[in-house]
């Protein structure tokens, strides 16, 4: 039930180019240099502060290093730079440590050295850390197991904005974990989450208003949210989409609208999905499901796919299935 938050969100910026039809070859490759040779200096310039000791350098060129942007994908080198940034206070090193600890990247896993690190980062306030820091006492990873510790780490990454941790802490509300229920208090948090645009949150949140715990029962929001979610390429919520289109739910019945989503469900890896395209293959004639896979062959092309981390709550992907 509990995911980590992802280490790095890589934000991508969609750039346009306009080219004449006159432009040679010979100009794009030297474009194409040009970019490459400025890259190889911000990279050398780089590695420079951060051989000169720049704790903020430093703590990027591992950020590089354990993506493998600007530079090959290299674990040793990006722990390496992440522990000289860390000795000189850097927290976002220390968050970033705790993380290749946790997930033994580049080095043998050890919780125990996860929860060390994340430590540091979360007692000087870094919130992903606080949410991870959460989420180890959840499972007891490296720790023995306290929820109302995971609930106070949640709690204090969920003030500053956290979503994963806004999430996390909603579904310790829903079920009951570390207190009583509280739907509403679920509920909050959840919305936060969602609104922030966080996928998981916003299919928890259409659940809730689907089954009214906690919110007034209302279809038309579950759909909206649950549309959110799926077009963030969350496959729980394409699932949940598509039994809305089959049952007529907050949108219109669409047995052909349904199918699509259920595919685009089953092709990242949703095995309830399969079941529910069997039964709508038996009510659509054979027009009308080529026409339904082609659409959600295209669909799943344009869509992004989410993937959770190890360490955010879900309870999303429950809608009821026949």
């Amino acid at each position: 039930m509990n995911s980590r938050a992802l280490l790095a969100i890589t934000l991508l910026l969609s750039l346009s180019f306009y080219l004449s039809a006159t432009t040679t070859s010979t100009q794009q490759r030297t474009g194409t240099n040009n970019s490459s040779t400025r890259l190889e200096q911000s990279v050398s310039s780089l590695k420079q502060q951060a051989a000169d000791g720049d704790a903020k350098a430093q703590c990027k060129l591992g950020r590089s290093y354990l993506r493998g942007s600007g530079v090959p994908q290299d674990y040793e080198e990006a722990l390496k730079w992440y522990k000289q940034a860390a000795e000189k206070g850097s927290i976002d090193a220390e968050f970033s440590l705790g993380y290749m600890y946790e997930q033994g990247l580049g080095v043998k896993r050890d919780y125990g050295r996860a929860l060390l690190y994340y430590s540091n980062a979360a007692n000087q306030g870094q919130p992903t850390a606080q949410n991870n820091l959460g989420s180890m006492y959840e499972r007891g990873e490296g720790v023995r197991k306290d929820l109302h510790q995971a609930a106070d780490w949640y709690r204090k990454a969920a003030d500053q904005g956290e979503p994963t941790a806004q999430c996390n802490l909603a579904s310790l509300y829903l079920l009951g974990k570390s207190t009583k229920k509280d739907p509403q208090q679920a509920a909050m948090w959840f919305r936060a989450a969602a609104e922030s645009g966080y996928a998981p949150a916003q299919d928890n949140l259409a659940w809730m208003y689907y089954t009214g715990t906690g919110v007034t029962q209302d279809d038309a929001q579950a759909a909206r949210w649950v549309r959110m979610s799926a077009e963030r390429g969350y496959a729980p919520a394409q699932l949940d989409l598509g039994y809305l289109y089959e049952q007529g739910k907050g949108v219109s019945l669409d047995y052909a609208a349904a199918y699509m989503w259920y595919k685009a469900a089953a092709d990242r890896g949703v095995k309830r999905a399969q079941s529910q395209l069997r039964k709508l293959s038996g009510v659509l004639t054979q027009n009308q499901l080529k026409q339904a896979n082609a659409a959600a062959a295209k669909l799943t092309d344009s869509l992004p796919k989410f993937e959770l981390g190890s360490s955010a709550s879900t309870v999303g992907g429950l809608f009821p299935q026949h």
